[in-house]
């Protein structure tokens, strides 16, 4: 029960599977990037946070960083449907 399938897909590493996928869907990096800068940005604020709870720190810290990855999954549909439907299409395909 030997089959055929090729398996060279399965042997990409992990750099150029995510090279790949960015280039598929730019706004996948873009929003991982957001993410981790809102957060990066959040611990550093947590020193000078004052009198402010910690939980509600961490809250505003959340909700900051999953509005960003909101926003770039938005715009990464936008702009596949753009590509898909409204950009010209290359008639020699």
């Amino acid at each position: 029960m030997a089959s055929n399938k090729n398996w060279s897909s399965y042997d990409e590493g992990n750099e150029s599977k995510f090279m790949r996928k960015a280039k598929e869907s730019p706004f996948v990096p873009i929003g991982m990037a957001g993410f981790v800068a809102v957060v990066a940005y959040g611990l550093m604020k947590l020193k000078t946070r004052g009198d402010t709870k910690m939980s509600v720190h961490l809250i505003h810290m959340r909700v900051g960083a999953q509005g960003f990855v909101v926003g770039a999954m938005t715009l990464g549909v936008m702009y596949s449907m753009y590509r898909e439907y409204l950009a010209p299409k290359d008639p020699g395909k």
